[in-house]
């Protein structure tokens, strides 16, 4: 049975809670499974730390995380510290230090939860978002000239290059051959005239290698409005760093909550660590309330199982997800009345079940 060594950073506000609630999920599937086993070491990087430091983790942080088999960070982000400070001083730079040019984040309507979306049932809503997440729109790129008086000027540039585009519309094709033979690529080239057009022509370059793929280009808009109208037909959708991010918010509402939202930032290659996170940020408003959703940082455990090896695993703490929903425990933001400490207990005695003693 191999152990894995875990760099575990709780963040900022309800990671303070999700975290510990899913790393103990996670330690009773290795140990029900007898598959594996893991070792955290606790970072406590967070902006509670840059007001403490001035920064949000080390100069050397990303040699502190190098060794580790994976990441499982819970939020980033608390008042006062602007957003801006807290998202570029810790998550970015381990995205982009680590090279996770994948993020990837499952849109999945769970058996015991009804979306927003009338007429739809567990089942019907079923895909994946693979978002770039090194470059594009959220590049470190542009400036601020003659700031506060009013000839000022702001420049935000996007890059976009050729390597960093082609690798995750690849990426996106292999992962639709794998499931279901649909990639749907997010666009808006009728407004956005460089960047936009490059990337679709990108997308049809790679996609003749894939006919056995169909293939969709969509304007963005049109996109957003195709996940509430019918998101039953998607399979694999890839779209740029700022249209997948704002797309996988979506996608979490129309599944019934952002706090059950999960993701992974991967390097494909195992060359650095990869990272898993839940989407639903620090919540300030119910941090330390034991009110938070702990199934988003479970299900973001899922995922980090599946990319150490053991998809086998990672489903059954999906179903043991997916069975205490459908006994009714739920966090107030499914419309429930049960505690973070609760859901997660449910969680662990469904999986108890999933593997019966011998």
């Amino acid at each position: 049975m191999k152990t894995f060594n875990i760099a575990v950073i709780p963040g900022d506000g309800v990671g303070q809670e999700t975290v510990p609630a899913a790393w103990r999920v996670l330690e009773l599937a290795g140990q029900l499974s007898n598959a594996f086993a893991v070792r955290s070491h606790v970072f406590d990087w967070s902006c509670a730390y840059f007001q403490r430091h001035g920064h949000m983790m080390p100069e050397n942080g990303l040699d502190l995380l190098k060794p580790f088999d994976a990441i499982f960070l819970g939020a980033v982000g608390f008042p006062p510290v602007p957003d801006h400070v807290s998202l570029w001083g810790l998550l970015l730079p381990i995205r982009r230090g680590f090279d996770q040019y994948i993020n990837l984040r499952p849109i999945k309507l769970l058996r015991g939860i009804t979306s927003p979306l009338c007429g739809y049932h567990p089942g019907d809503i079923d895909f994946v978002v693979i978002r770039e997440n090194t470059e594009g729109e959220y590049s470190n790129s542009g400036g601020r000239l003659r700031v506060g008086t009013p000839q000022e000027v702001v420049v935000q540039n996007s890059v976009f290059t050729r390597f960093g585009t082609e690798r995750v519309i690849r990426y996106a094709f292999n992962l639709a051959r794998a499931s279901r033979q649909s990639l749907t690529s997010a666009t808006k080239s009728n407004g956005i005239n460089f960047s936009m057009p490059f990337w679709d022509e990108v997308f049809q370059e790679v996609g003749e290698e894939y006919p056995d793929v169909k293939q969709v280009l969509y304007h963005i808009d049109a996109l957003a409005a195709y996940f509430v109208t019918r998101p039953q037909t998607f399979d694999v959708v890839v779209g740029s760093n700022l249209f997948g991010d704002i797309l996988t918010d979506l996608g979490a509402a129309i599944q019934g909550s952002i706090g059950i939202a999960a993701s992974a930032n991967i390097n494909p290659e195992g060359q650095y660590p990869s990272m898993f996170e839940p989407v639903h940020g620090s919540a300030p408003d119910i941090a330390g309330k034991g009110l938070a959703n702990p199934i988003g940082q479970i299900w973001t455990a899922k995922l980090m199982v599946d990319h150490l090896g053991f998809p086998d695993v990672g489903a059954n703490i999906l179903e043991a997800i997916e069975r205490a929903l459908e006994k009714g425990h739920k966090t107030p933001d499914l419309g429930g009345t049960d505690s973070t400490q609760s859901v997660t207990e449910a969680v662990m005695t469904e999986l108890r079940h999933l593997y019966p003693p011998l």
